[in-house]
């Protein structure tokens, strides 16, 4: 996440350092910050998923299995980032080592090209139940749903084997930086195609989100007196609620990045321009991080099943009043 946001922007720095003082540091102490309070959100939200999944899930369907793989997506990213706060505090030191510097940067990239892969699997899925909802797909069953899930999970993990193979720990000095950029002479091909699957797999998933939520919106309008109206006016919700978990977390990294190569290929001596793109790459890192703690909220609002159990859990506790709605029969088939 932070590891690939940095690549597009991290590239003006490695062009222009002969020519500017850089910001590196800048933003520092608010990242840090901030993914402290993520983790203490992120770690908890997301154990209380997985027992959820695990325990308390009666009935297992389709987009249950897409959500419960990004519940796992999100611990990779659980896992990865106190070593990202650990060289944070150091003013980026990193002091793990060149492997565990790949491993890291792997499972961040992974994280995000796993987290957009499924709440768009989510989408879609929620997408043809409502408008189209004779459709075949709406058919597949959960072996072959996991089936489903296997190649999304081989693609990205095939995507972001380059983060495996190259030296990713830079020398600045006496001090190691690990990211997934290098001050490349010449930018190897494996790396650019990190750059390009960056680009790809946000704007082409955010394109499909917008639409599976403007073609969902105009089939709840259509179904004013439609006995199904309340189950549209549910799965719009859901994806309107993956939309803008989508947007917030991942577009100001995926601009300001993009800013970074603007700068770096149009004006690579205009230090003010790149300060200023740096400093607003440092301060989008958070809502890129911020996708973790966001997505028990996407369960919440995706799957009543998963809803239901959480409140039957709680109320077992003592902490709240169960009371199932009398349609969630209907509410689970979408």
């Amino acid at each position: 996440m932070y590891s690939l946001s940095g690549d597009l922007a991290a590239v003006s720095e490695n062009y222009t350092s002969m020519h500017c003082q850089t910001t590196q540091n800048s933003g520092n102490l608010f990242l840090t910050i901030v993914m402290i309070i993520e983790m203490i959100v992120g770690l908890p939200g997301n154990t209380v998923a997985v027992w959820i999944f695990c325990f308390r899930m009666k009935f297992w369907k389709p987009h249950t299995l897409f959500l419960f793989n990004l519940v796992i997506a999100d611990f990779l990213l659980i896992l990865s980032v106190p070593f990202r706060i650990d060289a944070s505090l150091r003013d980026e030191y990193w002091v793990f080592g060149q492997a565990w510097c790949r491993i890291n940067l792997f499972m961040l990239a992974v994280n995000r090209s796993a987290s957009i892969a499924f709440m768009t699997a989510v989408t879609v899925d929620r997408y043809f139940k409502v408008v189209h909802p004779h459709h075949c797909i709406n058919h597949v069953t959960l072996t072959q749903a996991s089936w489903l899930v296997g190649l999304i999970w081989t693609v990205v993990i095939a995507l972001r084997i380059p983060l495996l193979t190259t030296n990713l720990l830079h020398q600045d000095g006496n001090v190691s930086l690990c990211r997934s950029f290098n001050a490349y002479k010449g930018v190897p091909p494996v790396i650019i195609v990190h750059y390009v699957v960056f680009i790809v797999e946000f704007f082409l998933p955010w394109l499909v989100l917008l639409l599976c939520s403007a073609r969902i919106s105009c089939s709840l309008h259509h179904r004013w007196m439609d006995s199904r109206r309340k189950m549209v006016r549910k799965a719009t919700r859901a994806v309107v609620v993956i939309s803008l978990v989508f947007t917030i977390c991942f577009m100001p990294g995926v601009i300001t990045g993009l800013g970074g190569v603007y700068v770096k290929e149009y004006h690579p001596k205009n230090c003010k321009a790149y300060n200023l793109i740096t400093t607003c790459f440092m301060m989008s890192i958070p809502f890129t991080y911020l996708n973790s703690s966001l997505d028990p909220v996407i369960y919440c609002f995706s799957s009543s099943m998963f809803r239901d159990a959480l409140k039957s859990s709680f109320g077992q506790l003592g902490f709240v009043k169960t009371n199932v709605s009398p349609d969630n029969s209907i509410d689970n088939n979408i």
